[in-house]
């Protein structure tokens, strides 16, 4: 069986070391890969042709959402879905793409340094200070070697405002994981009634948290 691993807004690759054994990582349009489409289902056909044939594909919060689309396009049979919001109604998609272009702009007139502090600020991610310094440094220098016009366009592209609602897509192809300590995903996956997995001691992004156990379960679903 062959995995593909996709991970979130600002990441890259890398963030599946010590997690993923084998399978396929790419980097996300935007992210050190093919430049940023300019309509969402254009950025999931390239991720789907950047992956190649997967049997099942694993995603953390953008790369969650990204796996969604794939899954729902045709072109994977199965999901794991990491920390993810599956989509807006109408009523919500002006707020979010609103704060989307904010922070779009942001990326593109301040410095980039300064932009990620702002993001890492930000409530959802307070417990990544768990993590091991060595690792929060890492990460923070491949941020910084990212393009932020590309980031922009990410948002603007790929943001939660712009992707479909695939809340009602979601069935047996899908599974989902989500830190116990990241009550705002925890409250969203309890509402989708799909199989879901939480992991102890971890906020929104386990990946960086809980990479052990969430290697852990990874094995458990076979992924």
């Amino acid at each position: 069986m062959t995995v593909g691993f996709l991970h979130g807004f600002l990441g890259s690759p890398e963030v599946w070391d010590g997690i993923a054994v084998g399978g396929v990582r790419v980097a996300l349009p935007g992210h050190g890969g093919a430049a940023v489409q300019r309509k969402w289902d254009d950025n999931i056909e390239a991720v789907a042709r950047a992956l190649g044939p997967v049997d099942v594909v694993v995603g953390y919060s953008l790369g969650a959402r990204v796996a969604l689309g794939l899954v729902a396009s045709g072109n994977v049979g199965r999901a794991v879905l990491i920390s993810v919001n599956p989509g807006l109604d109408h009523g919500e998609r002006h707020t979010r793409r609103a704060a989307d272009t904010k922070w779009a702009k942001r990326f593109r007139t301040e410095p980039l340094a300064d932009v990620l502090d702002a993001w890492e600020a930000q409530p959802i991610f307070a417990t990544r200070s768990r993590a091991p310094e060595a690792e929060r440094q890492a990460r923070r220098a491949r941020r910084l070697a990212l393009d932020p016009e590309q980031l922009a366009r990410s948002l603007e592209a790929m943001g939660l405002a712009e992707m479909p609602n695939f809340t009602y897509d979601l069935d047996e192809r899908f599974e989902l994981i989500v830190g116990a300590d990241d009550s705002k995903y925890l409250s969203i996956a309890q509402s989708l009634h799909v199989p879901t997995h939480v992991i102890a001691n971890c906020g929104h992004d386990p990946t960086l948290e809980q990479p052990a156990a969430l290697a852990r379960v990874l094995r458990e679903l076979g992924a």
